[in-house]
């Protein structure tokens, strides 16, 4: 023993592997995220969150505990919708924090979580604005999309056909004038005044099974075009099923939080996947 301590967990299947660190020891290089991110090499998962304290990473947050998001191809990312619902249920989980309603830190700023009994999360994900309009591209078929900032950039695009028989395994074309550090691109179907569909194609990830900030900016962008800031709706992703609301200047996330498994990394396999 004396490896590595990790933990897989999911938020309505958007995977992530956990690296407890408060101290910020881990030399957590790019190398080692695309390593551990790797469904063959390493765990697999869809981004790494490490369990750090701020003052470890220099950051200033009210909350006691700091969340180190890296997407899957070892990059920074801002935020992450399910990611800090895993985040949350993993510190009431381990005594890391006392009170079920706290405040954490990300880098798109403090958020408050509130961990239910039922060991669902939600999230006060902040303002989702609109900035704008753009457009990508699938297989060659062009969709007009709305810009949405939820800390992080996306392009929501409303489609009438089922966007379930869209291929996503290509990224989409985006323009990269409007989105120089890339864009979370969603497609989205209206199912009722209050009810949505969607995928999502993650800037440094790929399709995933499901994006948190990506509903907030997908139901944000559906009030838009009804004329209001204001909504509700519950969104069905490939992996399950979300609760938004979006007010002024402020929003909602609820859904699961699963934790699968625990364990350590091997010291040996860790040196080496610090190299590419």
């Amino acid at each position: 023993m004396g490896g590595i301590e990790f933990l897989k967990g999911h938020g309505t299947q958007n995977d992530f592997v956990l690296l407890p660190d408060p101290a910020g020891r881990l030399d957590l290089t790019p190398e080692r995220v695309a390593a551990l991110c790797d469904r063959q090499r390493g765990l697999g998962a869809d981004g790494v969150l490490r369990v750090v304290r701020p003052a470890a990473l220099g950051v200033e947050s009210a909350g006691e505990w700091f969340m180190d998001y890296r997407n899957a191809d070892g990059s920074l990312a801002e935020m992450c919708g399910n990611g800090v619902r895993v985040f949350a249920r993993y510190l009431v989980d381990a005594g890391l924090v006392t009170e079920a309603d706290f405040a954490l830190g990300t880098r798109a700023g403090d958020r408050r979580v509130r961990v239910h009994p039922d060991r669902s999360v939600t999230v006060h994900m902040g303002a989702a604005r609109i900035v704008g309009s753009s457009v990508t591209a699938v297989a060659g078929r062009e969709f007009s999309g709305i810009a949405v900032d939820v800390g992080n950039p996306h392009l929501v695009s409303f489609a009438d056909d089922d966007v379930a028989d869209l291929d996503l395994r290509d990224q989409p074309a985006f323009d990269r004038d409007v989105f120089p550090h890339g864009v979370n691109l969603e497609f989205v179907n209206v199912l009722d005044a209050d009810a949505l569909r969607m995928r999502v194609y993650e800037r440094g990830v790929g399709e995933t099974r499901a994006c948190g900030t990506g509903t907030v900016a997908a139901v944000a962008a559906a009030v838009h075009l009804a004329g209001t800031d204001t909504g509700s709706s519950t969104v069905e992703l490939p992996g399950g099923t979300v609760r938004v609301t979006v007010e002024h200047g402020a929003s909602t996330l609820t859904g699961p939080a699963e934790i699968v498994a625990r364990g350590e990394l091997d010291e040996g396999w860790w040196a080496g996947a610090a190299r590419p």
